[in-house]
């Protein structure tokens, strides 16, 4: 049997702070250029890209949810 998650509206405004967005993108853009990052870094970097997929998932599924209750 499906379990039943209830996801909170709100999070389908709900973003990464301007800061950690611009960190983020500041790693990655490093990263494109060829310049190597240190291992605190990447690791940084990839728990950022997880959390904003996380993030990102989230939105989506309330998203969904917004519209299946609107019809």
């Amino acid at each position: 049997m499906a379990e039943i998650i209830e996801i909170p509206v709100e999070l389908a405004k709900f973003q990464l702070p301007r800061a950690v967005q611009e960190r983020l993108q500041f790693l990655l853009d490093r990263q494109d250029t060829g310049e190597e990052l240190t291992q605190t870094e990447r690791l940084e970097a990839e728990g950022l890209v997880e959390l904003a997929e996380f993030l990102s998932l989230l939105k989506l599924r309330s998203q969904c949810v917004i519209k299946h209750t609107e019809t």
